[in-house]
């Protein structure tokens, strides 16, 4: 057989053959295993549930201040929880191990306190989303069901008032980074309001709509200057012809006064001048004729000269050295007088226009700066503000959060099923050590018999012939003893006898 495949046939001959000695073992290997779970310590698990309780309060109301998922959160607090700053002070108050506390390192006590306890995630049954966590749960195995209890109750006790503890801690390190946030926000938003009140002050009447304002006033006070220029030449235009009409009658006065006309003078001049040219062209000028003739002219120059003199004094004087003058000299100096005065107030004027239009000006000109600057100063002040209000608006959601944590209104953990009194042990399960006895038990025995039937060079049927032999078989002699036997057996039960037998 061990040069052929076995088939479905020949295991349920050898099962046909050797089945006494595989149920034997079986029993055996049942009665041993349930004989070493006799044998074996009893260990006891105690359990309990933690459920998450949802905040009293909708986080469209209060947002919550604690953002990380709940399978993160416990992870991070059965590290804190399983930790030997907490399992020690429970080991030494429960007085664990008491037999090894002595000779046995704390270290390792911690570790196998640490392997007893199990902690497990509660998740929807029915939902898709198994990343979602309702609760968990605690489980300590112990060798008495009372201490299994004790360290149950007491690790969920942890579970509890760590989750209690990390959140209002949590709670109080936002709100201290807020507010120092805030700090920090205020101060920039001083300086930026600072630095806005200080352009402002430095560029007075600044606003986002200044250019055009400028631009208004730029030619407003062109309008202006134009209005005062043409007042001063109009004012200038009626002193003049003012002064010229004074100067006329003036002079009419005094030729009234002395006889003599000064457009006589000029006529007589030009005569003396055109006599004289006549006679240059015929004589030389050592002629006597040539010579009187520029004598005269000489003497008329005089004349003329001390009469313009005679209406300068008359025209600064008044009526000179104190002479009474018309009522008609007096009106038109005063009317000079006025338009002197009305000049030198519209020039004053003139210049104060130009200055501010030079100022408006050099404003135009600075607008783009000054504008990139105000936009760049506003920008960052308003950024500033929004941050800030942003920050107060979360400071304040903080406080309130902070608040709901201490009032225990918050996201909780809720004891679901306290730790439960085991009454039988969990470990060993005698009826499973029994059963796994019987399937060691069978499977040796199958193991045993294989063997056996591997060591039998036996030919029992026409394929261990073929494959012994390997020659075709021809015929099949059946077993002569085997029929006898057969004979004999039915011929005991009919009570008759075979004489060929």
């Amino acid at each position: 057989m061990t040069q052929r495949e076995w088939t479905a046939r020949d295991y349920m001959t050898l099962l046909r053959r050797w089945w006494v000695l595989i149920i034997a073992l079986g029993v055996v290997g049942l009665l041993l295993g349930y004989g070493i779970s006799r044998f074996l310590p009893n260990r006891y698990e105690s359990q309990s549930k933690i459920l998450v309780q949802q905040p009293t309060v909708s986080s469209n109301v209060v947002a919550p201040v604690l953002s990380e998922d709940l399978n993160e959160r416990l992870v991070t607090m059965k590290q804190q929880v399983l930790s030997r700053a907490s399992l020690e002070p429970l080991i030494r108050q429960s007085g664990l191990y008491p037999e090894d506390i002595n000779r046995v390192s704390m270290d390792s006590l911690v570790a196998r306190l640490q392997k007893s306890i199990d902690v497990t995630a509660i998740r929807p049954i029915d939902d898709n989303d198994q990343s979602k966590v309702l609760g968990f749960s605690v489980t300590v195995d112990w060798d008495n069901a009372r201490t299994a209890q004790d360290v149950c109750a007491a690790v969920t006790s942890m579970f509890i008032q760590e989750n209690i503890r990390r959140r209002e801690q949590n709670s109080q390190d936002t709100n201290q980074f807020l507010a120092q946030q805030l700090t920090d926000a205020k101060a920039k938003l001083d300086e930026q309001g600072s630095k806005l009140a200080d352009f402002e002050a430095r560029h007075i009447g600044f606003s986002p709509d200044a250019p055009q304002q400028n631009f208004e006033i730029l030619t407003g006070l062109y309008s202006q200057l134009d209005a005062t220029t043409q007042a001063i030449t109009r004012a200038q235009l009626d002193k003049n012809l003012t002064q010229s009409t004074l100067t006329q009658q003036i002079a009419t006065r005094q030729a009234s006064q002395t006889g003599k006309n000064p457009e006589t003078f000029e006529e007589e001049l030009a005569a003396l001048q055109t006599q004289l040219a006549s006679l240059q062209a015929r004589y030389t000028d050592s002629y006597p004729d040539v010579v009187k003739t520029k004598l005269q002219i000489e003497a008329l120059k005089k004349k003329i000269a001390e009469s313009q003199a005679q209406d300068k004094d008359l025209d600064v004087d008044g009526a000179g050295k104190g002479a009474m003058e018309p009522l008609q000299f007096i009106q038109l100096r005063a009317q000079i007088r006025a338009d002197n005065q009305l000049i030198t107030e519209k020039t004053k004027e003139q210049e104060r226009i130009q200055e501010q239009i030079r100022v408006a000006e050099a404003r135009v000109q600075a607008t783009p700066q000054v504008e990139e600057q105000y936009e760049q100063l506003t920008r960052g002040h308003q950024m500033a503000l929004e941050f800030y209000n942003d920050l107060l608006k979360k400071r304040d959601q903080s406080a309130m959060a902070t608040d709901l944590e201490r009032r225990q209104q918050g996201e909780q953990l809720t004891l679901l099923e306290p730790a439960d009194l085991p009454s039988e042990p969990s470990y060993p399960n005698r009826v499973l050590f029994a059963f796994g006895g019987f399937g060691a038990g069978v499977g040796l025995g199958f193991g045993l018999a294989f063997l056996l039937e591997l060591r039998d060079t036996s030919l029992r049927t026409e394929r261990d012939v073929e494959s012994t032999l390997r020659l075709p078989v021809l015929a099949m002699v059946p077993s002569i003893q085997g029929l006898v036997e057969k004979s004999v057996t039915v011929n005991r039960l009919t009570g008759t006898s075979d004489a060929r037998a």
